[in-house]
């Protein structure tokens, strides 16, 4: 069974937040999706803080990490 969880980012590039389904399964994934506002790809990386809840980091491609 999947557990989706829905989180709110805010875009890199426009600054727009917006609305994911975050899939469990992707727990420290690596995934790149577009902006639903300026288009442009987001690269989100799905980590577990210490209390074992997800977060979300959203980067542009421009990052380093």
């Amino acid at each position: 069974m999947n557990h989706l969880i829905e989180a709110t980012v805010g875009c890199p590039y426009c600054g727009e937040m917006i609305d994911i389904l975050i899939d469990y399964a992707d727990l420290g994934q690596q995934y790149t999706e577009d902006c639903q506002v300026c288009c442009k790809p987001i690269i989100f990386m799905i980590v577990e803080d210490m209390q074992g809840e997800l977060l979300v980091n959203a980067y542009s491609e421009d990052d380093a990490f």
